[in-house]
């Protein structure tokens, strides 16, 4: 009943903005994982606040939020989390925001975690959107755009592949503690490492010293349309015109080839996208 009561609300708010003839923009955030998964949000500095920062979504269960005008910020899944009984205090396994309950209060995700990032009514009114890898990797994630107004990139983008049980050795995050029991996430070279190398910092802090290394290929050769490493903007940035926009976001979307197809709009399933080509080997 709860959650039947939050998306009611959700959808209630969508509709309010409608009609008060301002631009809609808003999330439908699904959970197609077969576990319970918390979404995290966190809005960047001088943004609104959206109307929750975290929450529960059962497996199947979706909620419809509304974006203020302009937000800008951050979007992910926990997973694995729990409270503690003897202080009360609210954790995840994976992407804890560290507020110590379900609402991440203005933190932000412990790497790894697979990022949703939003900028709303940007440089000439363009959504700006992407889906990340550059803090490492927890679960699926899809963002489509919906109802958007003619213009830009505007496509569906995101991370469709199950990468925990394919992760490297190296960066492997286990269920328990001394990497023991099953793959859970999959950090990046530089949480694993630190090096200035992998986190594109010092002398390698700019687009011509910081260069794709053999640990972000893994992320971009199953996930090509998500960022892999920080200056992988060419083929990682995504863009809607202004307008009304709903931008479904989908946790552990599914995976056979005719669902692929459609989720990414139609696509060829050889993934011929703006004149590049994106091979959906890990499609059965």
């Amino acid at each position: 009943m709860a959650s039947l009561h939050r998306a009611l609300v959700g959808f209630l708010l969508v509709v309010l903005a409608a009609v008060s003839g301002a631009a809609s923009k808003s999330f439908t955030i699904t959970n197609n994982c077969q576990y319970t998964v918390w979404p995290g949000i966190l809005s960047s500095a001088g943004s609104a606040g959206m109307d929750a920062t975290g929450f529960a979504l059962a497996s199947g269960e979706s909620r419809a939020m509304a974006v203020p005008s302009g937000w800008s910020g951050r979007l992910w899944g926990r997973t694995l989390c729990s409270t503690d009984a003897g202080t009360s205090r609210f954790s995840c396994v994976t992407g804890d925001c560290r507020s110590g309950k379900q609402d991440c209060a203005g933190g932000g995700a412990a790497p790894p975690a697979t990022l949703a990032e939003f900028t709303m009514d940007g440089s000439g009114g363009m959504d700006f959107y992407d889906v990340s890898l550059v803090d490492g990797y927890n679960l699926p994630v899809l963002v489509a755009p919906q109802g958007a107004a003619a213009g830009g990139n505007c496509a569906p983008t995101g991370c469709m592949a199950e990468l925990n049980g394919a992760c490297p050795a190296d960066l492997r995050v286990a269920s328990a503690p001394g990497g023991v029991g099953a793959g859970v996430a999959c950090k990046s070279a530089c949480e694993a490492f630190g090096s200035a190398e992998y986190c594109c910092s010092g002398d390698h802090g700019n687009p011509s010293t910081c260069k794709p290394s053999p640990y972000s290929q893994f992320f971009k050769n199953a996930c090509p349309r998500a960022y892999s490493y920080a200056y992988d903007d060419a083929t990682s940035t995504f863009t809607c015109a202004g307008g009304d926009t709903t931008y479904a976001i989908t946790f552990c979307p599914s995976t056979t080839r005719s669902e692929v197809a459609f989720e990414m709009g139609n696509l060829e399933l050889c993934g011929r996208v703006h004149g590049r080509h994106e091979i959906l080997d890990d499609v059965p």
